[in-house]
């Protein structure tokens, strides 16, 4: 291994349905590649997995997500000799055990409750060098008593929030352009983001769902832009997918009511950034897009597609940075109509999610993996 040459194998949770593990550890990964240009990075994805043909990252492929298949994640180990792997929601203690013998430092990051109370198991403890909660600790709750208790007495792993991965604004010359691609004011439109709830339980339809609030919207007369696919997730619908290229607007057209609907099935992350930036509000559902939402200081209206996205949402709506709406087209619509109707909502949601000050995970994952990867 070379000077300066550092090697980083991904594991993210990968499969058919949703893209929100992907989506952060590409950001990381990208994040990585500025910081060290001659770094080598892996990805171990599922096949069925609707970004991994496409993915701007060398890969492996599996069958699966990787959880499934520890003989193939232990010998790509073994083989590619990595100096950090980063498990994201995914991992058996088995292949922590082989990145541990192979001499890598081992980071795990835990977006949900079932797999934070895993990497707070001592077994895992003793392996793991950093443990990184995905979301902010507004969301994902203080470290309980017997959490600080286990850290106290086991002196690792350090444990990071990384609040929310977000693209850094781009050059601000550029910024009209992403406007008016679609025809759209800053301020004046309502921007939706179903994300890729299609194949979570009781979320069949979340995606159908969506694009009707999006069309009921342009028919009462608001412009709209519906970012995703009313069927299987389009890679990139769910942010950080892909940083590469320009994306072309789908289907734009006047309403009934007057209202202008666009529609485009995956963005750069970059750009969906930016939008977010210039909405009046975030039509969202209740993973990662909508504490993407709440940093850029956006008024969001939270739909729960799965089971653990409920939990998140309730807390955001109780921090007062965004309301909550069932995953029903109509009352989607008219969560979304009463709160664009009241300027003084829309700004106070607003003022409070850029109170929060959420920090930019990217930053936080390369702070913590500097004294890893600066000596490799």
């Amino acid at each position: 291994m070379s000077e300066g040459s550092p090697r980083v194998l991904f594991i993210p949770v990968s499969g058919k349905f949703g893209t929100g593990e992907y989506s952060r550890s590409l950001a990381i990964a990208q994040g990585i590649a500025s910081r060290w240009p001659g770094a080598a990075l892996l990805f171990i994805l599922s096949r069925e997995a609707p970004y991994a043909a496409t993915a701007p990252v060398p890969t492996e492929l599996l069958n699966s997500s990787p959880t499934f298949h520890t003989g193939a994640v232990v010998d790509i180990i073994g083989r590619w000799r990595p100096d950090v792997v980063i498990f994201d929601n995914a991992g058996r203690t088995a292949q922590l055990r082989a990145a541990k013998r192979a001499g890598a430092r081992v980071v795990y990051i835990s977006s949900r409750p079932r797999q934070r109370n895993k990497a707070f198991r001592l077994r895992w403890m003793r392996i793991l060098d950093e443990h990184w909660i995905a979301y902010p600790q507004f969301v994902a709750g203080q470290l309980r008593l017997m959490e600080r208790l286990k850290l106290r007495f086991m002196r690792r792993p350090e444990v990071r929030y990384l609040d929310v991965i977000l693209a850094r604004a781009g050059d601000v010359a550029r910024r009209p352009s992403v406007w008016t691609r679609w025809g759209l004011k800053v301020g004046e439109f309502v921007l939706v983001v179903p994300g890729g709830g299609t194949g979570h339980p009781g979320a069949r339809d979340a995606v159908g769902e969506f694009l009707e609030a999006a069309r009921a919207l342009a028919a009462a007369g608001r412009d709209v832009l519906f970012v995703g696919r009313a069927g299987p997730l389009a890679a990139g619908a769910e942010m950080g997918a892909r940083d590469e290229g320009v994306a072309r607007p789908e289907g734009s057209g006047l309403a009934e009511g007057g209202g202008r609907l666009c529609t485009v099935a995956s963005l750069p992350q970059s750009e969906l950034a930016e939008l977010m930036r210039g909405a009046q509000l975030v039509l969202v559902n209740g993973g990662s897009t909508l504490l993407q939402a709440i940093a850029c200081g956006k008024a969001c209206i939270a739909v729960p597609i799965a089971g653990d996205q409920s939990e998140r949402v309730r807390r955001c709506v109780s921090a007062g940075v965004a309301v909550a709406a069932p995953l029903e087209s109509q009352a989607m619509v008219r969560a979304t109509l009463a709160l664009a109707d009241d300027e003084s909502h829309v700004n106070a949601l607003a003022g409070r999610a850029m109170a929060l000050g959420l920090a930019d995970g990217v930053d936080v994952a390369l702070r913590a993996l500097t004294p890893m990867l600066d000596g490799a």
